[in-house]
């Protein structure tokens, strides 16, 4: 339906009811391909308001290609690190039941991912949920302007070379610890758990051009298998 053309960029969709009724799909089938969809960037979604075609637009005039030009990603993790963790301890005071259920159905589905594509639209969308969670519009719009510098091309070449099976596994961990602050309401554990996470994320980002481990094939290759039973049996039981 999206690929027709039939709903232009931005064009809102039928309501759910409708639209699975189009599709011949149940409720609960239709959410799960929306959700797909969603972390794909194809569809976007406002509560009270829709459903939405395309990536999610940015609050403003943010050219990222402009920016993209004039700074870097040791820059634009330090714009993270100063505000994700705040993101995250407002989250923790704030998010509803619902977004924290949906905080924990977005890290079952990161810890399922089994290649690097899959890993990235999950943990993209987890991000921004938390972000989402922390119910403020200024910091989701700056959220919003950083996290779609990560979609650039430079940064995707610069991920897809530092993912490895172990950092894979200590993101996952770190993913677990600010979903579990969170969802325990504790602020300044999820701001902790945050911080820790992302200064991981920026040492092994800064630190590629130094020491090239052998990456997670980017281009949606399965996961390489772990080369003994006692990894295998721990990437087993982390999802």
């Amino acid at each position: 339906m999206l690929s027709t053309g039939s709903y232009p960029m931005q064009s809102r969709l039928p309501p759910e009811r409708e639209l699975a009724s189009q599709l011949g799909l149940s409720r609960s089938a239709l959410r799960e391909g929306l959700e797909l969809l969603e972390a794909e960037g194809r569809i976007w979604r406002h509560v009270g308001k829709g459903t939405f075609v395309g990536e999610r637009p940015l609050h403003g005039s943010v050219d990222l290609n402009l920016l993209s030009e004039v700074t870097n990603p040791e820059e634009v993790i330090e714009v993270r690190l100063l505000f994700e963790p705040l993101i995250a301890g407002l989250a923790a005071l704030r998010a509803t039941p619902a977004e924290i259920a949906h905080l924990e159905h977005l890290l079952e589905k990161s810890e399922a991912a089994r290649d690097a594509v899959a890993w990235e639209r999950w943990d993209t969308a987890l991000h921004r949920a938390v972000a989402q969670a922390a119910r403020n519009k200024l910091l989701l719009a700056i959220f919003d302007a950083f996290n779609g510098m990560r979609r650039q091309a430079a940064w995707g070449k610069l991920r897809g070379e530092t993912l490895t099976l172990d950092r894979l596994s200590l993101y996952r961990a770190h993913h677990r610890e600010y979903v579990a602050a969170i969802a325990d309401r504790d602020g300044p554990r999820a701001e902790q758990a945050m911080r820790r996470h992302l200064q991981t994320v920026r040492d092994n980002l800064l630190n590629a051009s130094a020491v090239r481990p052998a990456p997670v094939e980017p281009a949606g290759a399965p996961i390489a298998q772990p080369r003994h039973a006692a990894i295998e049996k721990r990437m087993g039981g982390n999802g």
